[in-house]
Parts: C-alpha cells; structure tokens; sequence
C-alpha cells in the first residue's frame, strides 16, 4: 500500500488512492493532519514563537497536538459553553481565544504556502475514491479544508464572518495515475515500477517556489551509461510521458521535484498512455535522483537508440530550466544525428489583414530578446493582425525536406521571464499560467502558446534573424549580404547575459545554442554550412535584430522598436 500523505520540504502528497476524507473528523483524524499540525508546532518552537510557548504552557509540550486536535473535533460540533461544560480540561485553553485564533490563522498561512498535490492510481488498493470523479474530488477536498476552517474560527469568534474568500486551499494541482507496460531494454528494469501521469488537474493560479532562479553552465556528455543498475521506488518517482517535437519522452522525476515534473504540462504535450504501450521511448530523464555526486549529465545509448539524462538529487537543480534544458538537450542531439540543424529561438507565422504573410525565425540564446520582441509585433500590430501563431518560442528544429528548408518547434509553452513581459500580460494569462518565484529577480512564468499540431507541422521560412541584445549603435533591422557573414554572426552567439543564468557581461555561445550543438560541434559545424547555404540559395532573407533588451533602460523599447521595423519591413514586401 502507498503511503497516505507524504511531507517532505515543501512539498504536500495527498494520496487519494489511499485514503480520502469525506467528512470533517476524517480530516482531523487523518494522517495528513497530523503529519502537518506536528511540522508547524516544530517550526514555531524553533522560531521561538509566543504562541508556542502559551501553548507549552496550557497544554503541556508533548501534548499541544493531541489536546489541539481533541479540541477543533469538539469545535465542529459544540458551542464554547458547551464544551467548557462537558470537558473541563479544555476551559483554560479555551479562555486563550485569541491566541488559539492566532495559531489557526497561522497554521491555516502555512498549509496554503505548501505546494500540494493530490493523487490518485487508477488501478491501485485501497478505500480510496478510484470511482468517483477525480476533479469533484479535488472539489469537495478543497471546500471539506475551507469548512473545517471556518467552523472552527466562527465557533471562537462566537459569529459568523462577513466576507467569505474562495481560496484554493485544497490542491494545487491532481495527478490521475496508471501503471503501463513498455518496452524496457534489460538494463533499463529498474525503471518499470513508477506510474505513468495519465492526465493532470492545474487549479490556477499556480504558484511554486523553487530553490534556484538560474541554471548554470551546459550539460556535459559522458560515456558510461548513468543508470547502470539504477532501481526507482515507485513510492518516490513519477514519470510525465512527453511529447517533445516529433520524439517520446519518459521523464522521471523525484516527489520532492513535483513542481518541476507537474510544470511540463504547460511546456510539453502529455502522451495518451495508449502510445506509450509497449514502446521504447527515444528519450529518458531521471531528474532528482539521490547518489554520491552532484552531476546533470547526459549519455548517448547507441545499442537502444535512447537518449539519456540524468540529473541528481540536489537543491542547485531545483529550477525548470534543469527540467526543460535537459529535455531540449537531448532532442538536440537526436536531431543533429538525423542530420537536422537545432534553433535555440522562436517562429512565428504571421498574417496580417491585408493579406501578406511572413514566416519569422528569431535565434539568440537566453535573454537575447527572441520571445519578447516577437510578443512586441503582436502588442503593437494587434489591429492589423489577421493570425499569428508561435510556431516555437524557445527550441526549434531545420530539416531539408525534397531540397526545401523546414522548421519545426518541439514545445508547446513558453518558459519566459516576468520582467521581460508586457506590462499586464502575466495578469492577463493567470488562469493558464505557472508562476516561478514572482516575487524574485528572474521571476519565470510558464504558459501554453502553441498546438501540437502546429508545432510538428513543417513550415517554409521567410525571414531567418538573429537576435542582438547588446549593440546599442546601428539599425533595430537588417539582413547579411552573404553566407559568411552570417555565419560569423550566427555562430559567434554573441549576448549580454541578462540573469537567466549564472553568466555575466557579453558572453558568446557557439551557435547560440548550449544544448546539443555546442557538445557536438564537430557534427553542427557542417550542417551549419549546409543549412545556411541553402538558406541563401533559396533567397531566404537572413539578417538580425538588435533588441537591446539588456542594455539599461531600453528592456522594453528596445524589443518594441526592433518589432516596429520588422513589421514596417512585411508591409513593404
């Protein structure tokens, strides 16, 4: 039988599966109850906080939690009068309402600032709800937790509030989970128990804290298979089955890593689990696993055509960009073997009323300004827009198709920084987004901007740019004169770092891109040539803009100038 309830850093399991509370003495005589009445008391003692020791002092230190306990059942039942008459023990306890009021409020603060997530096993035991509605359960959880709540403060108050709030108190987000059989290679067996995410219930606005607000450095390759008799407790691990461009994924995440394996569902397609039957994927991710080493690296198995990553147990990954770089990194190195030529950048394909339309390749690595100045076109030509559809925003893919240049995106959703958005625009898409850190400095939000469909739906280009957030002389729009010179530019990948990562001042990345090409240089160097080639015999026209997005002052005038000038060029043509 899996466990109840799991409490581990900040993280709240709520295992449906298992048990589910229809009543309010079900809830207080849960496991889950207690397991967070006793980690807040813990917490207030270290704190030494005044309510802590008023409480020491009534009840008794070892007996704050049960005589607690004992109490709010009584509370949601009985008057004051009434309980003070039946059970004398309680009346000096009772005689302390506002510190009892205080303590509510703030154990109440403490489980909404837990990230909580409810579960459930379609096939697993239990006196679980397997049968009922996993939404209306997630439903009735929340309003049990908001009465048991309210009951209890109004019984001390002595009156009924004024103004209810709604809060989501219950969970944050629901997993519906499933065991599957799929085609595992021998040394791969380790890795059959966890359960597969069969679908997912966001309760918006979704909000996580995680440990860091950057990525550092590249992943590294390395030549001996990382999970090499490695054994996943399925009690542990869980695995987001996704669709990454045109490959499958199983990416297998640790309970304590839920936010970043949860957050996927924004970035990347959630695989029906009737493709994953009996099929090898062409990726796995093992992100969070506890070992002697703190290493995220990845390894080409050439015997089962799999990609590997691998990511330890600590908290310098607790970040998205851990979960979605990896992912992105092994795609990269898939493609560049099938001969194809990975972008870090964003398309658009744009249709104005008019009636011309313009396919736009924008390439640049983090914080260039890509996304933001393609965001800048929508904003400032929104009446003259017909249809604009964000065929990538982050990672795409060239391949050469019948002599003809492709592009292809392989992520669904954006992984954008907040600073660098619209002012307004998080607000406007609350209810789809995730929200990283808001309150930071590189504060991330995570949203949908694409369909699968359009994302594996090949397209013609007809603008390839480069994004230059650091030059603040010359024109915001203007296309190379021959191959060479793009290519200097293009793989030079020249960028002021603007916080995304732990890099500072004007960096270059080969390619612009640290995720797959810049570890296989020997391999990118002639698809570039070819590529790029092509991109010039087709009289593709290839340019750049210079965004400067991180020169100070100009984060948002800058992107929006570029996209004035790329949008004055479209209507010329």
């Amino acid at each position: 039988m899996k466990p109840q309830f799991e409490l581990e850093r900040n993280t709240a399991v709520i295992n449906f599966s298992a048990h589910y509370c229809n009543t309010e003495d079900e809830l207080l005589n849960s496991q889950g109850f207690e397991r967070v009445l006793t980690r807040f008391l813990k917490k207030l003692k270290k704190k030494e906080s005044p309510v802590y020791e008023q409480l020491s002092y009534v009840c008794g230190e070892g007996q704050i939690a049960s005589e607690l306990t004992s109490l709010f059942k009584l509370l949601l039942v009985l008057e004051i009068d009434e309980i003070m008459q039946m059970n004398r023990s309680f009346i000096v306890l009772l005689q302390h309402k506002d510190t009892l009021i205080e303590f509510i409020e703030a154990l109440y603060d403490y489980w909404r600032q837990l990230e909580r997530y409810s579960i459930i096993y379609n096939s697993a035991e239990g006196t679980g709800i397997q049968k009922i509605k996993f939404i209306e359960a997630n439903n009735s959880f929340t309003n049990l937790v908001l009465k048991v709540y309210r009951t209890i403060e109004e019984r001390l108050f002595g009156h009924h509030q004024n103004v209810y709030r709604q809060l989501i108190v219950g969970a944050n987000a629901g997993l519906v989970l499933n065991e599957i059989q799929w085609d595992i290679p021998m040394q791969y067996m380790g890795l059959r128990y966890p359960a597969f995410i069969e679908s997912i219930v966001l309760t918006p606005p979704f909000i996580t804290y995680p440990k860091r607000t950057k990525r550092d450095g590249i992943f590294q390759e390395v030549f001996e298979n990382p999970l090499d008799g490695l054994y996943l407790d399925p009690n542990n691990w869980f695995v987001y089955p996704a669709k990454v461009g045109t490959a499958l994924a199983y990416v297998y995440f640790h309970r304590d890593f839920m936010a970043q394996g949860v957050t996927m569902c924004n970035l990347f397609e959630l695989a029906d689990l009737e493709e994953c039957q009996n099929r090898k994927p062409d990726l796995i991710y093992v992100y969070g696993n506890k070992d002697k080493e703190d290493r995220a690296v990845f390894y080409q198995d050439k015997a089962n055509d799999i990609m590997i990553g691998y990511a330890s147990y600590s908290e310098d990954h607790d970040y998205f960009g851990y979960m979605k770089k990896m992912i992105l990194t092994l795609y990269n190195v898939k493609m560049i073997n099938e001969k194809k030529l990975p972008l870090h950048g964003a398309m658009i394909e744009l249709t104005l009323k008019s009636g011309k339309q313009s396919n736009i390749v924008v390439i640049g690595d983090s914080g260039a300004g890509k996304s933001e100045t393609l965001e800048a076109v929508r904003m400032i030509a929104e009446d003259e827009i017909k249809e604009m559809k964000t065929i990538f925003d982050d990672m795409g893919t060239l391949s050469l198709e019948k002599g003809e240049i492709r592009a292809y995106g392989t992520e669904i959703g954006a992984f954008v920084r907040l600073d660098d958005l619209d002012t307004g625009y998080a607000y406007r898409t609350i209810d789809r987004s995730i929200f990283m850190n808001p309150d930071k400095t590189n504060a991330r939000i995570v949203i949908p901007v694409a369909t699968y469909k359009d994302i594996t739906t090949g397209r013609p280009i007809d603008m390839f740019l480069y994004a230059n957030n650091y030059e603040e002389g010359g024109e915001e729009f203007e296309f190379f004169n021959n191959v060479d010179e793009a290519k200097a530019v293009f793989v030079r990948g020249a960028r002021k770092a603007k916080g995304t990562t732990t890099e500072t001042g004007l960096v270059e990345s080969y390619f612009a891109n640290p995720f797959g090409p810049v570890q296989l240089k020997d391999q990118t160097d002639p698809l570039i040539d070819k590529y790029f080639e092509k991109l010039f015999d087709k009289n593709i026209k290839v340019g750049q803009l210079r965004t400067r997005l991180a020169i100070e002052g100009q984060e948002h005038s800058g992107p929006r100038k570029a996209a004035e000038q790329l949008l004055a060029f479209i209507k010329e043509q």
